[in-house]
């Protein structure tokens, strides 16, 4: 199941999204489940409207930079963690004694300040003491939470009590500064002013670290003053909470990944043009006619989904702030697929679909990447020239019956529509926008209804299929010829 873990403080937020271990399923209504697949990591500091983001590596990188950084600056005793150029992303540098250099290095995504240079270069933050003691309290708060990612801990080496004395100088100034005290506390415990606690030291999984990949950092548009709501971890099917999880609205993966793009390297994606643009129809079939509300957004809620072969939606990650916090008003977490009544996703391929819903309450359904190359009808097909011929006069005398009032639309609709030998039509699929947005003005919806108890769902028919383009023109007429592809 997708599950979020956010840890607040006035200056910084950590948020963490992921996925619970797929052989824990039945323990869901007995516990909290445990986030034990990292997905995405997000860092949000004050004063910046952009937050950090990354994967497993740069969440990792960044707690032990953080740690060591911290150690170093409260004890004058150097520590290698807070400045390894050479294997960490995240380093620290003093700039003086209120001042505090944050740099994240990332070959594989770039901040927009990299990008607008065209080079690589890394993303450079400025903090004060008062937002790294927060920062400090966050990952704190993160080693605290027993049900997330339990097999990461730090090696945390306590100073000496002599070098710890003159940072508590420092520390008493900071207090008018606005540092809380749960803050303070936490760098007095993990960097050696008081007798550090005993770190959790899990089993060790091999599997994970067998099947952990990298990924990098980066800064996406957010707005770091206001992140997401809630200041309590929280668990959900979305990346907003639901207090209590239930099996219909769970998912599952391996335990053996790490995030999101590990979980792709360790089982096929779908990137058939042919297969993505069956599956693109089967996610806008789903999600459309369960939009129910339709009215109040105020900008487009943009997700990226997961889909398996057989189109159920595995996961789904909200990409904008605003879809972040309306997952709500979207029937995505409904939609959801459910592992007990399926099975876990396991070694399924994947696809990756891009899901907007806009404030005009158009349904937006798209492959991730887009399509490779043209895609093709998927299924047997009709290809006598004479029962094309034929079943082109049957499907255009149905569809010209059924076809009454004014149209109101004033551009084309054009749709894809496949008949089975009788005639009977089988599949429609509409192939501009406006086709999606008049189609209730068409009578394929009607035809289908009566033929299938759906006005959308296609049937689930083997048999061969003739397939036809028409189009509905705002002047009444009515065109159907072969099909010749898509265009």
């Amino acid at each position: 199941m997708n599950i979020q873990r956010k840890y607040s403080l006035p200056n910084c937020t950590l948020l963490l999204e992921g996925l619970s271990d797929a052989t824990k399923a039945a323990h869901f209504q007995e516990m909290r489940p445990e986030l034990s697949i990292l997905v995405n990591a997000e860092c949000y500091l004050s004063g910046y409207n952009q937050p950090l983001v990354g994967g497993r590596e740069f969440f990792e990188s960044l707690v032990r930079a953080v740690s060591g950084y911290a150690q170093e600056f409260l004890s004058s005793v150097p520590n290698p963690l807070a400045h390894n150029t050479e294997s960490e992303l995240v380093q620290f540098q003093k700039i003086h004694s209120n001042r505090h250099r944050l740099i994240v290095h990332s070959d594989v995504q770039k901040s927009a300040e990299a990008k607008s240079n065209n080079g690589k270069a890394p993303i450079q933050i400025d903090l004060n003491s008062v937002q790294l003691f927060d920062l400090v309290e966050a990952v704190d708060q993160f080693f605290a939470d027993s049900q997330t990612l339990p097999e990461l801990s730090l090696e945390l080496q306590p100073v000496g009590k002599g070098s710890g004395l003159a940072s508590q100088a420092f520390i008493k100034q900071a207090v008018p500064a606005g540092v809380g005290v749960s803050s303070l506390a936490a760098c007095a415990i993990a960097f050696g002013l008081i007798p550090a606690p005993q770190v959790r030291q899990p089993e060790p999984k091999p599997q994970e670290q067998t099947n952990s990949t990298t990924q990098g950092a980066t800064a996406t548009a957010k707005d770091a003053t206001n992140p997401a709501p809630s200041a309590i971890p929280t668990t959900s099917a979305s990346p907003i909470a639901n207090a209590t999880p239930t099996p219909d609205n769970t998912t599952a993966a391996s335990a053996t990944v790490t995030d999101l793009e590990a979980l792709l390297k360790t089982v096929p994606e779908i990137t058939d043009a042919s297969q993505l643009r069956a599956l693109n129809r089967q996610v806008y079939n789903q999600i459309n006619p369960a939009w129910a509300t339709r009215s109040g957004l105020n900008e487009d809620l943009v997700y990226r989904i997961g889909v398996a072969a057989d189109g159920a939606i595995v996961g789904y990650k909200a990409t904008n702030k605003e879809a972040n916090q309306a997952i709500e008003k979207t029937p995505l977490p409904k939609l959801l697929y459910n592992p007990a009544k399926r099975g876990g996703i396991n070694n399924e391929p994947i696809a990756q679909f891009r899901v907007v819903f806009t404030p005009q309450g158009v349904l937006q359904v798209s492959p991730w990447r887009g399509y490779a190359n043209t895609p093709q009808v998927i299924g047997a097909k009709i290809t006598d020239a004479n029962a094309v011929k034929d079943l082109n006069k049957k499907l255009y005398d149905t569809i010209r019956q059924n076809w009454g009032g004014t149209p109101t639309f004033s551009q084309n609709l054009k749709y894809r529509v496949a008949v089975n030998k009788d005639g009977t039509i089988a599949d429609y699929e509409p192939l501009n926008q406006v086709a999606f947005d008049y189609f209730r003005e068409t009578p394929l919806p009607k035809i289908f209804n009566e033929l299938y108890g759906s006005n959308v769902a296609p049937p689930n028919t083997k048999q061969p299929l003739a397939h036809y383009q028409v189009l509905f023109q705002p002047n009444g007429n009515l065109e159907v010829t072969p099909w010749q592809g898509y265009r």
